[in-house]
């Protein structure tokens, strides 16, 4: 499995997103997907204190058990969350400390400012941040949903005041979700020396290859429901995802390799964290994520075939 950077760390570049945890899976089914993670090479682990209402956290410390120093995991806090307006200096480290608790370790790999809050200077939550990682809590720091103007003012905030700055910033991005490249994050990444992780990087199922037309979607995907696929993905994501697959399959590849490999060709991303229900579905897309080395000639032509 290749390796990438967030700043001190190294990241496997298939990530597992646990947003299921403890929400459409149970503790047992967790087990089983972390255990062909880590058998499949996967070290990089993503989840939030909001996943499942905690459970998440909970689950994957325990599917983990004596493997947690293997791995580097990331949390997240602050999804629009004030506590009633109280400041972060209030209430983040407690949170932390609660996420520390339901993981079952000492320390957190990576914490990342989950959403923006309007009413709170990002110059406060660095200060808060920056002493969690003094304290040992956390060894680095991140932000995810911010826009390229927001970067650069927590870059610049940071700068000032003799902070540490975000490492890495995680947004969606995917084939049919292409912002980052068109909003300017992924080149402000770039020039602040930040990481990208993209989440949702299979448009939630549509590009794991499970949505073609005249197929029945599947039941236990996050969009699926046994109908066939026209009438539950519109006619143009389908279309897209018709074009992509026959692109991908005429050069010898899948439609979940060229999902997967899309965002991974594209500097600055670290690691790819596409989420999985099941052990045959983490391994299959460990295998894909930079299964194809795209040229950039192949990278025209499939962001033209998307429309």
């Amino acid at each position: 499995m290749e390796q990438r950077r967030i700043g001190s760390l190294g990241v496997s570049l298939a990530g597992l997103g646990t947003n299921n945890f403890g929400r459409r899976m149970d503790a047992a089914e967790t087990r089983r997907v972390v255990a062909a993670a880590l058998d499949a090479g996967v070290t990089h682990f993503d989840t939030a204190d909001i996943y499942g209402e905690g459970r998440s956290e909970e689950y994957l410390g325990r599917a983990l058990g004596q493997r947690r120093d293997e791995v580097t995991i990331a949390s997240k806090f602050g999804m629009g969350d004030l506590r009633g307006g109280a400041s972060h200096a209030e209430w983040v480290p407690g949170h932390v400390e609660g996420s520390l608790k339901r993981l079952g370790t000492d320390r957190l790999d990576l914490l990342y400012y989950h959403r923006p809050d309007p009413r709170t200077p990002v110059l406060e939550t660095l200060r808060v941040m920056n002493d969690l990682v003094g304290r040992g809590l956390v060894r680095e720091i991140g932000c995810s949903n911010f826009t390229a103007a927001q970067l650069e003012e927590a870059a610049g905030a940071a700068r000032e005041h003799g902070l540490r700055g975000f490492s890495v910033v995680e947004n969606e991005y995917s084939l049919l979700a292409r912002a980052p490249e068109q909003d300017g994050v992924l080149a402000a990444a770039s020039e602040l020396g930040m990481a990208f992780v993209p989440f949702f990087p299979l448009a939630s199922g549509l590009l794991s290859g499970a949505y073609r037309r005249g197929r029945p979607t599947p039941h236990v995907s996050r969009l699926g429901d046994g109908r066939p696929a026209e009438q539950v993905v519109s006619s143009a994501h389908l279309g897209a995802v018709e074009r992509l697959a026959e692109y991908a399959e005429a050069r010898g590849h899948t439609l979940l390799e060229l999902a997967l490999s899309y965002p991974a060709a594209h500097a600055p991303v670290a690691t790819v964290i596409a989420g999985a229900t099941s052990a045959t579905q983490v391994r299959a897309n460990a295998a894909a994520t930079g299964a194809w080395a795209l040229t950039d000639e192949e990278l025209e032509e499939v962001v033209a075939l998307v429309g």
